[in-house]
């Protein structure tokens, strides 16, 4: 009786580990599973990405990422036009069909701009280099973690916030129970004026197959979905 009892306790006590867990401890658990080597800093790689859009043109998106040399390269390429943005620490440079000058329907229509060059660093950036990014300065951990079911899967869930200089959306990142993997995530704006989540807003992400670029476990295929309707917005693939 005495060994039969131990043996239940042993299994209580692993059921509810992942229970225990608060937010930092949980972040570094994914972090190792996505970034084992501790690369993410030292990035330095290509992607290419094709999102496809209902009803639109895939867009395909070259990148290159050299993080210690603050240099961010995207060529984006639908439909016959191509738009290039190239960020080197303080300088930056717009290119679309290969030209530097552009008129100012050009500009208007295709976003042709520094700003629109550091949304896309900002962008990418940071969701692939999710979630070694939630360690950034700005970022607000909620200690509590929690369970959830998303699309009939159990999830550990991490709660992230930020300071009002970095952004005002709530994310909820969804943390695989057993292996720790990023499978999916989601964010909800806040009502004007207020902390309060918007639970009309937003968007969720799921999170399938992996591929390892420079020793980091990123995910293949990203597929969008509005919180509201549950409405397909677009899939992420990582060539």
């Amino acid at each position: 009786m005495k060994v039969f009892v131990t043996f239940f306790v042993l299994l209580f006590c692993l059921a509810n580990y992942a229970q225990q867990l608060i937010g930092n401890e949980l972040l570094e658990k994914t972090i190792q599973y996505h970034d084992p080597n501790n690369v993410w800093n030292g990035f330095n790689g290509s992607l290419q990405i094709t999102m496809e859009i209902p009803d639109k043109p895939k867009r395909v998106t070259n990148l290159a990422i050299n993080l210690p040399e603050e240099y961010f390269y995207a060529k984006a390429s639908r439909a016959g036009n191509t738009t290039e943005f190239i960020l080197k620490k303080d300088s930056c440079t717009v290119k679309f069909n290969g030209k530097e000058k552009f008129t100012p329907e050009e500009i208007t229509k295709n976003g042709l701009s520094c700003e629109r060059a550091k949304m896309y660093k900002n962008y990418y950036s940071y969701l692939y280099g999710l979630p070694m990014k939630l360690k950034d300065a700005g970022t607000i951990i909620d200690p509590k973690v929690t369970r959830k079911s998303l699309k009939g899967k159990e999830y550990l869930v991490l709660k992230v916030t930020y300071d009002k200089e970095v952004g005002n959306d709530v994310w909820f990142f969804y943390i695989n129970p057993k292996t720790y993997a990023m499978e999916a995530y989601q964010f909800y704006h806040t009502k004007k004026g207020s902390n309060q989540i918007d639970f009309n807003s937003g968007e969720y992400i799921l999170l399938s197959e992996i591929k390892e670029v420079e020793g980091i476990k990123m995910p293949k295929i990203r597929t969008w979905f509005t919180n509201k309707e549950d409405k397909l917005l677009g899939t992420d693939i990582l060539q």
